[in-house]
């Protein structure tokens, strides 16, 4: 296990060598090669899964070698639960990817499937790197081979979304390595007085507020490009309809993705101050996501743009139970991304599907297809249903744990959080209503083929992951306890201190508090001293907190090694809700 983070990094990028030497002609075999090497990535990663301890708050799997001494630049691996799930995901939907494109791609076959390999590697590469400038080096990987595949491979419009999606990703990426490089000349290694582009570190050092609040906004960009949130959005519904379907299947169930990742393992945890600061912002902006891309999901024509605009409210939700700045938000933010990623993977696979047999994705087009392929009907019934969150199914944990940590908070965000969820079950269950129900009116619908057996096991991972999260997701909420944490104790240490002192946490709001300021309190917000528990520590001592709350990027202590744990007294007044009203 000492170098499995690299055989998992690599394999898929020895397939890619491998398909370099082999005759461009010899299709099937490309086909046979890309696939082998791609199911053979996720195989090679499914150890993270039982051999992850969820009890060691530490990073897992570590692989370190020097890279570039000189500058402090490190070949540094490493996971925590959040990122063995995404790690999971990402070698799972890029092997299903590979699988659904077999009939699909049929011009430059062996370049098509080079490039899905090269992003494989640049995918994995983000989720595992603790060094900084490692992970910058594969989150610029990812944009050449989506570029191409969107440019090449892509529909009617292929050059326009191609082109959008490229120079999106690249201004929010210039902007970001700006912040890294703020953050890399601020901050020596102790041990060796040199600067260090260690991620690790920079998670337990206490940057300076001012800093904090440029570098905050430097990633805030990059990462908002990438989810993407309003109003950074609109390069997504173009380069999802013209990609091709393994290209929308990437980029929706991983690729969106590094956004979010990017919040939860660098901003919260490296910038507290900042996060607290511009939760408004987060907030609003993510209220108007979540209505807004659903209102517009809603009225499109387009099978997979109405898909496309799904996601753009599913993340914004995302986002918000995020920045609810509590374990229970954070924890669900992050079910919620792998359930984004097994739901809308589906569906774009599904339109795939359909757009293979009939050349259209205009939604008139279709009706009655349940009476012609029964098995795809079916298939779709389970996946849409995990998409709009029926209980029993993946999507109703996710959802009910960020409702949770959002009606803690505030209630005006949950009240806007749940009208969006309602709206994305009208215009999904629309969307079903039209295309299979219903007399089959055209007859370019009549004789349809069914799913073959190829594309029924695209599917079948897909449901059993789907119904296993939303029956038992104990297992994937395990995986997460050490890694929220670490986070929480960074951004939100009164909920570790609650924790340890069996005390409900109680934040005072801040006099000039607007409606939307409701974030839970944190070194700059003080518990107000008439609802303080006894043992909650001073307003006055933040770093202190933050210093003692991840000695090795774990669990908090409850109290000072060989002393008596404060007693919690009954004199305390009772507490109040974390921005109750």
């Amino acid at each position: 296990m000492n170098h499995l983070l690299s055989l998992i990094l690599f394999t898929p990028l020895v397939g890619a060598a491998v398909l370099m030497f082999v005759n461009k002609r010899s299709e099937n075999a490309i086909r046979w090669i890309a696939n082998l090497f791609a199911m053979a990535g996720f195989l090679v990663s499914l150890p993270l899964w039982f051999y992850y301890d969820d009890r060691n708050p530490s990073w897992q799997f570590v692989e370190r070698a020097a890279w570039i001494p000189s500058i402090g630049a490190d070949y540094h691996l490493g996971v925590d639960g959040f990122a063995v799930l995404l790690l999971l995901l990402t070698t799972m939907m890029g092997a299903i990817a590979i699988l659904s494109s077999w009939t699909a791609i049929k011009e430059r076959v062996k370049e098509y499937y080079i490039f899905l390999l090269i992003l494989q590697t640049g995918m994995i590469g983000a989720f595992v790197s603790l060094d900084f400038l490692l992970f910058f080096l594969f989150w610029e990987v990812m944009l050449v081979p989506m570029y191409f595949l969107i440019g090449i491979w892509g529909s009617d419009r292929r050059l326009y979304s191609a082109i959008k999606f490229f120079l999106y990703t690249l201004a929010g990426s210039v902007v970001m390595l700006l912040g890294i490089l703020a953050l890399y000349f601020n901050y020596t290694d102790p041990q060796t007085g040199l600067h260090t582009f260690d991620i690790a570190q920079f998670q337990q050092h206490g940057f300076d507020t001012s800093l904090q609040w440029w570098v905050f906004l430097a990633f805030f960009l990059g990462f908002a490009i990438k989810v993407p949130m309003f109003p950074f959005h609109t390069w997504l519904p173009d380069a999802h309809t013209d990609a091709p379907t393994a290209g929308s299947v990437i980029l929706a169930a991983v690729l969106l993705k590094m956004g979010t990742y990017g919040f939860i393992r660098f901003s919260l945890p490296m910038l507290p101050d900042a996060t607290r600061a511009f939760v408004p912002m987060i907030a609003t902006l993510s209220i108007i996501g979540i209505v807004y891309g659903a209102l517009v999901a809603m009225a499109q024509r387009d099978w997979k743009r109405l898909v496309a605009y799904s996601s753009v409210s599913h993340m914004a939700l995302v986002m918000l139970g995020m920045f609810a700045l509590n374990p229970v938000g954070i924890k669900g933010s992050i079910i919620q991304q792998i359930n984004h990623g097994i739901s809308t993977g589906a569906l774009f696979l599904l339109v795939g599907v359909v757009y293979e047999r009939r050349h259209t994705r205009e939604i008139s087009e279709y009706g009655g297809l349940s009476k012609v392929m029964p098995v795809y009907a079916a298939i779709f019934c389970v996946m849409m249903l995990s998409s709009i969150g029926l209980p029993a199914l993946n999507g109703f944990i996710g959802e009910f744990l960020i409702l949770q940590g959002i009606f803690t908070v505030s209630k005006i965000w949950a009240a806007f959080a749940a009208t969006g969820i309602v709206l994305g079950a009208a215009y999904m269950l629309w969307l079903y209503q039209r295309t299979m129900f219903g007399k089959i009116e055209n007859p370019k619908n009549e004789n349809l083929p069914d799913l073959n057996f190829r594309e029924v096991m695209t599917f079948v991972p897909l449901i059993i992951l789907a119904v296993w999260i939303g029956i038992y997701p104990t297992p994937f909420l395990n995986r997460l306890n050490t890694s929220v944490d670490r986070v929480i104790a960074r951004v939100s240490p009164q909920y570790l201190q609650q924790n340890a002192s069996g005390t409900p946490a109680d934040c005072g709001q801040k006099p000039a508090a607007s409606k939307w300021q409701v974030a839970p309190c944190g070194p700059g917000q003080a518990a107000s001293p008439a609802t303080a528990p006894a043992g909650t520590v001073p307003a006055d001592q933040p770093k202190k907190v933050e210093r003692k709350a991840i000695p090795a990027g774990g669990t908090a202590p409850s109290h000072e090694p060989g002393k008596a744990k404060p007693p919690t007294t009954a004199a305390a007044a009772p507490a109040k809700p974390v921005g109750g009203r």
